[in-house]
């Protein structure tokens, strides 16, 4: 799924690139969308008592990402079982030139523990790839 969103300055170092630590949030904010476009939005899951806890999150950085520039993540879910997922995240910018990704690990969790998925949502899921 594309995600485009425009890159201001609060979110930038004094480089005018991207803060290291902003990459996560426009990631979250493109796996949230994904979710939605699912039906399945962070909110619904809440109300499902179902979260998806992150366990690992590798970013590689390839160009900076530049103050003012509006950029395309594209997001897929690569693998998917009943209990875990991982994610593929890249950033691209208005020049289409990719500039970073991430690989982002997560874990279905209940109640504070992992917990396996309805078999309808596992396939909704796994029909997303």
């Amino acid at each position: 799924m594309e995600y485009k969103r425009k890159i201001y300055g609060y979110q930038c170092d004094i480089y005018g690139h991207l803060n290291n630590a902003n990459y996560l949030m426009v990631y979250e904010e493109a796996r949230s969308e994904l979710l939605l476009k699912l039906g399945y939005s962070v909110q619904k899951l809440k109300e499902m008592n179902l979260n998806i806890y992150l366990t690992r999150v590798e970013l590689q950085f390839k160009k900076a990402v530049e103050l003012e520039d509006e950029i395309t993540i594209i997001t897929t879910i690569e693998e998917v079982n009943r209990l875990r997922s991982t994610w593929k995240q890249r950033i691209f910018n208005s020049r289409n030139e990719f500039c970073n990704q991430a690989v982002v690990e997560g874990v279905f969790v209940k109640d504070g523990k992992p917990h396996r998925i309805p078999k309808q949502i596992l396939a909704e899921f796994t029909a997303f790839n």
